[in-house]
């Protein structure tokens, strides 16, 4: 056993409708990674009961998988706005919330996440950024002032397969994304900000008051 299979034997299970999401995902998706997973919806799921939110924004749906996961920890008023791009995931994704109890917090917004994001008119707790790694900069602008004093985003792959510390030119549009975007956030004195080496990186996000 090694040191992650450890830890997935020693945390919460994930379910049985997220188990199968998984396993469909890796049978049937060019890119199954792209998906949250065990450890890291489990986490989602431990930072929502921490945060206890009401509204969650989530910018990249993919799946469901992290939607469902954050939805296990909402309050029975709670609601999750998720935008997804890709509208031939739309008729899985919404199969996959329709089979979950909690599929009456969940609205899906399906386009372009800079547009959409201008058009809701919500206070969050809580923004989940996991989407086109090129554009985590402008989501960033776009949802700031959209999050409470006191509230939390949370970005994905921040890390980017080491990417981030190689070294060398980079010309990929991602990785340059990624780049970018974690320095706009090191040098934001309105936010507090840490970066959690699980998976491809967590980096966790806090909005001070009076920012």
């Amino acid at each position: 056993m090694n040191i992650d299979e450890y830890i997935l034997a020693h945390i919460d299970e994930e379910g049985e409708q997220l188990t199968r999401l998984n396993r469909d995902a890796h049978v049937n998706l060019l890119r199954p990674r792209m998906l949250s997973g065990h450890l890291q919806g489990r986490m989602l799921k431990m930072f929502c009961r921490m945060v206890s939110p009401k509204r969650i924004l989530e910018i990249g749906t993919y799946t469901g998988y992290a939607t469902l996961c954050m939805a296990e920890a909402l309050p029975e008023e709670g609601i999750i706005d998720t935008i997804e791009i890709n509208d031939e995931m739309e008729d899985s994704i919404l199969d996959q919330f329709n089979r979950s109890p909690y599929k009456a917090k969940i609205r899906l917004h399906i386009g372009d996440a800079a547009e959409i994001i201008r058009l809701l008119n919500e206070t969050y707790d809580l923004v989940f950024i996991d989407a086109d790694k090129r554009e985590y900069g402008i989501y960033y602008d776009l949802i700031f002032d959209k999050i409470r004093p006191g509230g939390i985003i949370i970005a994905d792959n921040t890390l980017w397969d080491g990417k981030v510390v190689d070294g060398f030119v980079c010309n990929d549009k991602q990785t340059i994304g990624i780049l970018k975007f974690n320095d706009k956030i090191k040098a934001d004195d309105r936010i507090e900000k840490v970066i959690i080496p699980v998976r491809d990186g967590l980096t966790l996000i806090y909005k001070k008051h009076g920012k």
